[in-house]
């Protein structure tokens, strides 16, 4: 079964139709029969502790505010599947995994690109946790860990962006980047299509802090890069892109083949604004 890390950018993707959401379907279509379960490593479940949903009918978190009431109204009715948060647990041992039967549900990092992916809701869906106190290498060592999942019917799908620096963002120009933005970008993609074991490594790159100022949006990458290594294989890109100046809305896809799913294309660069006297543009 493919893996993939999809870059879902703003909620509204999921209204939306775009060529990384047109991506997102051929990606889902190229799959041909249903996987037995998803698997969800959501950049939107940051916490202290490792934890898998193992509920049998989750709830849609609607995780954000100031969006327009059409995507509140949003549901994923997708179903649980506690039988693989169970074999999640086992494949991690020794690490502690909770079994969360209550708390916490799908949240939009899921849901908004698995709209798209399996319109239906028809496949049932199992969210992994970032633990926080864990670094890059961490999460790539669990990433192998569950390679096993994909033997077993399992798609594994990370959900997150590789530049997400909200900021920096300019909602007036939708097309556009900044260029430490598409260097890292660009540096990112040379090491998940040649060798993504080595991902830890753009923790150094020049244009990590303006790119990953939090690492919850970066980490879900790492279980991607974690089953390439797994496996001695590497990523293609699914699509690549950024927008709003500093969003990386760039996709990445393992043993999957997907025709036509926008592929490669480079990015305008958007100039850096020019500070007023006192003015802090990091803000």
């Amino acid at each position: 079964m493919p893996a993939a890390f999809l870059g879902h950018g703003s909620p509204m993707n999921t209204l939306e139709d775009n060529r990384y959401t047109a991506a997102w379907r051929a990606f889902g279509a190229s799959l041909g029969a249903k996987p037995r379960a998803v698997l969800v490593v959501s950049a939107h479940w940051y916490v202290n502790a490792t934890a898998v949903t193992a509920m049998p009918a989750p709830r849609t978190i609607h995780d954000f505010f100031g969006f327009p009431e059409e995507l509140f109204r949003v549901r994923y009715a997708a179903p649980g599947a506690p039988e693989v948060a169970r074999e999640v647990a086992e494949l991690l041992a020794p690490e502690w995994v909770g079994q969360d039967a209550e708390t916490w549900g799908l949240d939009h990092g899921a849901w908004s690109v698995l709209t798209h992916v399996f319109p239906r809701a028809d496949v049932p869906v199992v969210q992994l946790s970032i633990n926080a106190a864990k670094s890059i290498e961490e999460h790539m060592a669990l990433g192998e860990r569950l390679a096993a999942l994909r033997r077993r019917g399992v798609l594994i799908v990370g959900s997150g962006d590789v530049v997400h620096n909200l900021r920096r963002i300019d909602f007036r120009r939708p097309d556009l980047a900044y260029d430490w933005a598409l260097r890292f970008d660009a540096a990112a993609r040379e090491v998940m299509t040649k060798d993504p074991g080595a991902l830890a490594s753009l923790a150094r790159h020049a244009d990590y802090a303006a790119s990953v100022p939090t690492p919850e949006h970066f980490l879900p990458l790492a279980y991607l890069a974690g089953l390439a290594r797994a496996e001695g294989t590497v990523a293609d890109v699914l699509v690549e892109g950024c927008t709003m100046g500093s969003i990386s809305m760039t996709s990445y896809t393992l043993g999957a083949s997907v025709p036509n799913a926008g592929g490669i294309s480079a990015g305008a660069v958007l100039p850096e604004p020019v500070s007023a006297p006192g003015e802090d543009t990091n803000t």
